[in-house]
């Protein structure tokens, strides 16, 4: 697995394939492996690259993981982009990889070829429910990890029971929950909130969201999320909060043709 120094510390990638650039962006907690069910199929038409964010699968802990913030990661997936010199990318990101991924569409167009945004979060206010479950995730009475994700992974595979098995072990060690708490608290900030930027994508986009995720569902994040880029595709597939990892089959029945459509 390779590396990279960068200023947030060594962040470590899979590289699989050849072809136009496959950046694959995992959520909070989780790492590049989540991923694994659909790579072997994306790598043999791309270049296919999936990073663990700083603190998360092989990469180092931020130096201080309790101040990291959304906009943290956005900044980390720049300066990734800038050390590898990649040409105009594809993305795929998840939840927090998502919000990263579309900071960088709105900001950087000419980096951007296509952006499949996988329950991304930042595309409502949250409400009352919302910030108080971001409080509690963001304390030291927040769920554990495996429980979280427990409660969002709806179908169990061999690439889900990895995941869950991850939030168990590595992702349940105490400088992980410092970090993961962290980002929770981020959640809740106006650094969040994509609403203001979306219209700026100009980039070919196709949303994914999943009918039966409890923490960004397709009816109202979605939904949302349709309405702030009106040009993008949407579709809400029988899943929780990873289609990739849960319902692989239909993620690429839907990603490869777009993705084959923003590389012609």
């Amino acid at each position: 697995m390779p590396s990279i120094k960068l200023p947030a510390g060594s962040v470590h990638y899979t590289e699989h394939g050849q072809g136009v650039p496959l950046v694959l962006l995992h959520a909070n907690p989780g790492d590049s492996k989540d991923f694994e069910a659909v790579v072997p199929a994306l790598s043999k038409t791309y270049r296919v690259l999936a990073l663990d964010w700083p603190g998360y699968g092989q990469s180092a802990l931020p130096q201080q993981p309790e101040t990291v913030g959304v906009l943290f990661f956005y900044q980390v997936l720049r300066e990734f982009l800038a050390a590898l010199a990649l040409p105009p990318a594809c993305f795929i990101g998840n939840s927090l990889g998502g919000n990263a991924a579309a900071r960088l569409a709105a900001e950087s167009h000419e980096l951007v070829r296509g952006l499949v945004l996988v329950a991304p979060g930042g595309f409502t206010t949250p409400g009352l429910v919302s910030r108080n479950f971001c409080k509690l995730q963001g304390s030291r009475f927040s769920l554990p990890p495996r429980c979280f994700a427990s409660l969002y992974l709806k179908h169990r595979t061999a690439t889900t029971r990895a995941m869950l098995e991850r939030a168990s072990t590595t992702q349940a060690e105490a400088p992980q929950i410092i970090l993961n708490r962290a980002v929770w608290r981020g959640f809740a900030t106006p650094d969040n909130d994509l609403r203001t930027v979306a219209p700026k994508i100009k980039a070919p986009t196709l949303l994914l969201f999943g009918k039966r995720d409890p923490v960004i569902p397709a009816g109202r994040d979605g939904r949302v999320a349709a309405r702030c880029m009106p040009s993008a595709q949407f579709k809400a597939l029988p899943c929780g909060h990873a289609s990739f990892a849960e319902v692989p089959e239909l993620f690429l029945e839907e990603v490869q043709p777009f993705l084959a459509a923003c590389s012609a």
